[in-house]
């Protein structure tokens, strides 16, 4: 027999390794909202943007996933309560995206503009916050949706977010 049992949502917050205070807060509240809807929060697990979605993440009990680039552990922000060494370098931005149900980009440098690209590319929606725009044969493209602040940004991913089902085998 095969029961389903929905896995809980989880959402990238993606953006720069260093970050202005005020993108800072951004992030930390984006990762508060995530945690109390009982949403894994998965990153890159470095700094700036990252350290500040966990921070606002683990303090609300929530559950927080680093996908480093490099090959130790120990790298990840102390925020990071799941760390995942690859030694992929920008390549663990592919990792990221495909890990989740949606993704938030927060300000961000070319590293957040692959994610952005990646993520799009496979179907996974995009809010961004403050981050890059897109053009498409010089038109505005609409692909990356819009958030005004952290709650709302949050409440778009989780709810354009599509819930992974886990099938479970009983013997």
């Amino acid at each position: 027999m095969t029961s389903t049992t929905p896995a809980p949502l989880a959402i990238a917050v993606v953006g720069a390794g260093v970050c202005s205070t005020e993108t800072g807060r951004i992030a930390e509240e984006v990762g508060r909202q995530i945690a109390r809807a009982g949403a894994l929060l998965v990153c890159g697990g470095m700094g700036g943007v990252m350290e500040a979605a966990c921070r606002g993440a683990t303090e609300e009990g929530g559950l927080t996933i680093g996908i480093l680039p490099g090959f130790t552990r120990d790298a990840a922000n102390p925020y990071v309560r799941v760390p995942i060494a690859t030694g992929l370098g920008e390549v663990r931005n592919a990792l990221i995206v495909r890990t989740v149900d949606a993704v938030i980009a927060i300000d961000g440098e070319f590293g957040t503009l692959s994610e952005i690209a990646l993520a799009l590319k496979i179907g996974k929606p995009v809010i961004g916050l403050g981050t890059w725009q897109l053009l498409k044969d010089g038109q505005p493209d609409q692909t990356v949706v819009p958030a005004r602040d952290a709650q709302d940004a949050a409440t778009k991913a989780l709810s354009m977010a599509q819930r992974p089902v886990i099938l479970l085998q009983k013997k």
